[in-house]
C-alpha cells in the first residue's frame, strides 16, 4: 500500500489525511469523503447552464460543502456570483479563502457576531445578511458605523417554512424602510427561501408550495414599489425547486447547494415525469471498507454514525443491488450481504442520506477521477458554527 503522509507538523496538528495525489481509490484510507470529479464538474456545469437559460444568477450555498476550494470552483467554472452560508464563522472562512461576495442567509443577533460581520467589508469584499426585525437593522447599522463599513441587508420573508422570516407584505416593507434609512446599510432585496419544500416528494407538492411563496414575493414587491423602494434582488430557491422560482420572473438569484454533490434523500425527490430528478448525479460518497464478515449474511464496514448524518435516512450502497446498508452504531455499519459477496478490505461507496451535516464531520474531500486520487480539498469551514 502507498505510504500515507506522516510529517511531524501534520501529525501534531491532528490532520489525518486519508490519501495522496495519484493513489488508487482502493488504497484510500476509510472512512472518508470521496468526490467523483467527473460527476461533480458535470453537476456544476449543468446548474450554470440552466441558470443562464432561466436568466437568473446563482449564489451557491456554501453551508452544504463548507469548502473554499469547492466554492471557488463554483465561482470560476459554475457561474456563481458568490456564496451564501448560515454562520458568520463560515463567512469568515470563505472570505479569507478568496470569495469576494458572501451572504449570510440567516439572522445575526449576538453583538459579538454582528461586530465580526460588520468587519468583513474591510477585507475588500461584499457582505450581506438577512433580517426579520426592525431592531436588528439598528444593531447592524450601529456596528457598520463603528467600523466604517457597509452591509447588504435582505429582508427575509417567511414564505412557508415557518422558521425565521417576517410576514410578507406590509410587515416586510416596514423593515425595508428601516434598512433603507439606516446608515451603513444597503437594502439589497428580499430573501424568500422555502427550505422544507425542497424535499417534498412530488412535483405538484413542490410547485404548490413555491407558487404560494411567489405570490408572497409579488405582494411585497408591489408594496415596495408603492413606497418608492427599489428591490435589487429576490434571492432564494434550492436544488429541489429552483426550476419553479427561476421561471417565475420574480426571483433573480438561486441559492442552490446540494446540486453539486446530491444525496440519497434528493434521489427520492421526483420530477415532473414522476421519476427521480435526473439533472444532477451523485458526486459525493462516503468511502468505507469491509472490516468483518464473521456472521453469515452480514458484513461490517467502518462507516458508522461518526462518519455521517442519518437524519434523512441511512446511506445507500452506490451501484450495488446485491448488498444493502441496514444499520449503524458509533463506529460500525452493518451491510446485508445474503450471498457473501463482500471481501475484507473491499471498498464501497455510500451515498449519504443528507450531504450537508455529513460533510461537517470530515476534514478532507478526496477528489477521484478514473479510479485515482486527483485532488485533496480540506473541508475548510468544518465545525464553524459561531
Amino acid at each position: 500500500m502507498a505510504r500515507i503522509r506522516t510529517e511531524l507538523d501534520t501529525f501534531e496538528l491532528g490532520f489525518d489525511i486519508p490519501a495522496e495525489i495519484g493513489m488508487p481509490e482502493s488504497e484510500v484510507q476509510t472512512p472518508c469523503l470521496v468526490i467523483d470529479l467527473d460527476a461533480f464538474e458535470q453537476n456544476v456545469k449543468r446548474m450554470r447552464d440552466r441558470c443562464a437559460e432561466l436568466n437568473v444568477r446563482l449564489r451557491a450555498h456554501g453551508k452544504m460543502h463548507k469548502s473554499v476550494d469547492v466554492a471557488l470552483y463554483q465561482i470560476d467554472h459554475g457561474g456563481a456570483v458568490g456564496v451564501c452560508c448560515q454562520k458568520v464563522s463560515e463567512a469568515e472562512v470563505f472570505v479569507r479563502g478568496g470569495v469576494s461576495d458572501v451572504l449570510v442567509t440567516n439572522e445575526i443577533r449576538d453583538p459579538l457576531k454582528i461586530d465580526r460581520l460588520a468587519q468583513l467589508p474591510k477585507l475588500g469584499v461584499r457582505a450581506g445578511v438577512c433580517v426579520d426585525d426592525v431592531a436588528n437593522a439598528a444593531e447592524l447599522s450601529q456596528a457598520a458605523a463603528r467600523h466604517g463599513t457597509n452591509l447588504d441587508v435582505y429582508v427575509e420573508i417567511d414564505c412557508g417554512h415557518h422558521r425565521c422570516g417576517v410576514a410578507s407584505g406590509a410587515p416586510a416593507v416596514e423593515i425595508a424602510k428601516a434598512v433603507t434609512a439606516a446608515p451603513g446599510l444597503t437594502f439589497a432585496g428580499l430573501q424568500a427561501y422555502h427550505g422544507s419544500a425542497q424535499h417534498f416528494r412530488t412535483f405538484p407538492e413542490r410547485k404548490a408550495a413555491i407558487d404560494a411563496a411567489i405570490a408572497m414575493v409579488r405582494e411585497t414587491l408591489s408594496l415596495l414599489e408603492e413606497e418608492g423602494i427599489a428591490c435589487p434582488a429576490v434571492t432564494g430557491a434550492g436544488t429541489g425547486s429552483f426550476e419553479i422560482e427561476g421561471a417565475s420572473g420574480v426571483y433573480t438569484e438561486m441559492q442552490c447547494g446540494s446540486y453539486a454533490f446530491m444525496d440519497a434523500d434528493y434521489n427520492r425527490v421526483l420530477g415532473t415525469d414522476g421519476k427521480p430528478l435526473s439533472m444532477f448525479a451523485n458526486a459525493l460518497f462516503i468511502l468505507t471498507s469491509v472490516m468483518s464478515h464473521a456472521k453469515p449474511g452480514s458484513a461490517i464496514c467502518d462507516a458508522g454514525l461518526k462518519a455521517q448524518s442519518v437524519d434523512s435516512g441511512l446511506p445507500v450502497v452506490f451501484g450495488r443491488e446485491d448488498v444493502t446498508y441496514v444499520a449503524c452504531s458509533d463506529e460500525h455499519g452493518e451491510i446485508a450481504d445474503p450471498d457473501g459477496v463482500l471481501a475484507i478490505n473491499e471498498r464501497l461507496r455510500l451515498v449519504p442520506g443528507h450531504c450537508d451535516p455529513t460533510c461537517n464531520v470530515h476534514d478532507w474531500y478526496v477528489g477521484v477521477r478514473g479510479g485515482r486520487v486527483e485532488r485533496l480539498w480540506p473541508v475548510s469551514a468544518r465545525g464553524r458554527m459561531l
